[in-house]
């Protein structure tokens, strides 16, 4: 079987890598003609755990190819992924003009039956418009060639991605026509082996699923902060709550973390469509503004805390930031609520030392040079002559450091913990003075 990725960002790599670790002959396509090449050598435009060792084998083996070249590798193929981003615009709404570039393309070159299957995150309603411009470019080709349009949404969580893919809890695939279910059947058997199931339905709902699922998921985030909030007010503590309510099998345990908000290029992209489309069809999404709004407050939480603790001067005090990444092991800065906390602290006057274990290239990406802002090499290195300490984002490296080797290098020993991952009692008795989010304490 022969199945064509378009796109070799984050989604579409994953899925070629994962393809053809299974057999399937892939061909990865990108118009990025650097990208392409980088990727036959071995190197790749993002960090995933375990995702190099898969591209680096299955180049190797001839399973895997990489092209920027669609027409000439379009002949044979049974399927193709489009794999493109779909960047918010400035209203909210995705913006779908690659996605609909890489179906007129289709139209323009195929010569056989294809499935062409949209994996990348689209409004309900964009199948329709894939379908319409492949038969425009037949149209100017003057010829009429069958194929079939399907969704099959991706479900990856960053830093976990390649066991997502090889098992899934759930392939959803959104199919009208028996010859494109036949093939996607095809496709993702080796995956059902383990007892992992296809979970068939219309393709306007497989694209409401997508939305549905990380609007939900970013619901329970925003919920709990905002209970987080509460709590310290009230003088509760949210991780006992949490407990509490994790332990009713209606609520269950995951994504009930409080923090400094969600970043990272799926919940706040698709909260922002789905509100978008709720707009456009005159049914606001009362509850998902809400979580927008929570969320972004949140992400101004750490800042307000440490202002709060300088009694509103910050000028002159350096403050160590351990995490960059919006989550751990990924290097994605997107929406990252690092960022959000570094530049509030440039711009109250203060000094910046920061660490990540991956992220690090991303972030020199993203803040132009400033003496005040230090990319180190380790925690220990942000922590000497620190005022305090802001915990971002809880990679293992961060759980369990030397806090007596910090509390030689640290001018004041005070921690932020923004993902409540630390023990309070533990860090007294250390010597430090600890504030999470809503423990009881501001």
């Amino acid at each position: 079987m022969k199945v064509i990725v378009v796109g070799t960002g984050y989604v579409g790599l994953v899925s070629g890598a994962c393809l053809a670790d299974v057999g399937v002959d892939v061909v990865c396509i990108d118009i990025d003609q650097k990208k392409t090449e980088n990727l036959k050598n071995g190197i790749l435009p993002i960090y995933e755990p375990g995702l190099e060792a898969i591209v680096k084998n299955n180049y190797e083996r001839g399973r895997l190819h990489f092209s920027t070249d669609l027409a000439a590798n379009i002949a044979g193929a049974d399927a193709i992924f489009i794999c493109v981003g779909t960047p918010p615009g400035e209203d909210g709404s995705a913006d779908m003009q690659y996605v609909l570039s890489v179906a007129k393309d289709i139209g323009k070159y195929m010569n056989d039956y294809v499935v062409v299957i949209t994996k990348s995150t689209v409004p309900v309603g964009s199948s329709r418009k894939v379908r319409a411009a492949i038969k425009a470019s037949q149209q100017e080709r003057g010829v009429d060639i069958p194929f079939d349009v399907a969704s099959n949404p991706e479900f990856l969580k960053e830093g976990a991605a390649i066991k997502d893919f090889m098992s899934p809890d759930r392939i959803v695939v959104g199919v009208d026509a028996n010859q494109a279910r036949e093939v996607i059947d095809t496709i993702y058997r080796p995956f059902l082996l383990n007892g992992y199931r296809i979970l068939y339905m219309d393709i306007p709902s497989a694209e409401m699923t997508k939305y549905a699922a990380n609007a939900m998921l970013a619901t329970r985030i925003s919920f709990m902060n905002d209970i987080a909030n509460l709590c310290e007010l009230l003088g509760a503590n949210v991780n006992q709550v949490r407990q509490g309510i994790g332990a009713d099998p209606r609520i269950g345990k995951k994504f009930l973390y409080a923090g400094v908000g969600y970043g990272g290029s799926c919940f706040p992209k698709d909260v922002k469509a789905l509100l978008k489309m709720g707009a456009e069809n005159q049914k606001p999404m009362r509850l998902l503004e809400a979580v927008e709004a929570i969320n972004e407050d949140q992400k101004k939480v750490l800042f307000a805390k440490i202002e709060r603790y300088f009694d509103g001067n910050l000028a002159g005090k350096t403050i160590a930031v351990w995490g960059l990444a919006f989550k751990p092991n990924t290097d994605d800065m997107r929406e990252a609520p690092a960022a959000i906390l570094i530049n509030s602290l440039l711009d109250a006057g203060a000094k910046v030392k920061t660490f990540d274990p991956v992220a690090m290239h991303e972030a020199q990406k993203l803040f132009t040079a400033n003496p005040d802002l230090a990319f180190c090499e380790d925690v220990y290195q942000t922590v000497e002559g620190a005022d305090a300490i802001a915990l971002v984002t809880e990679w293992n490296e961060f759980r369990l450091p030397n806090w007596e080797r910090i509390k030689t290098l640290i001018s004041s020993p005070v921690i932020f913990d923004g993902r409540n991952i630390y023990d309070d009692i533990m860090l007294s008795k250390e010597g430090f003075s600890y504030f999470g989010i809503g423990q009881g304490n501001a």
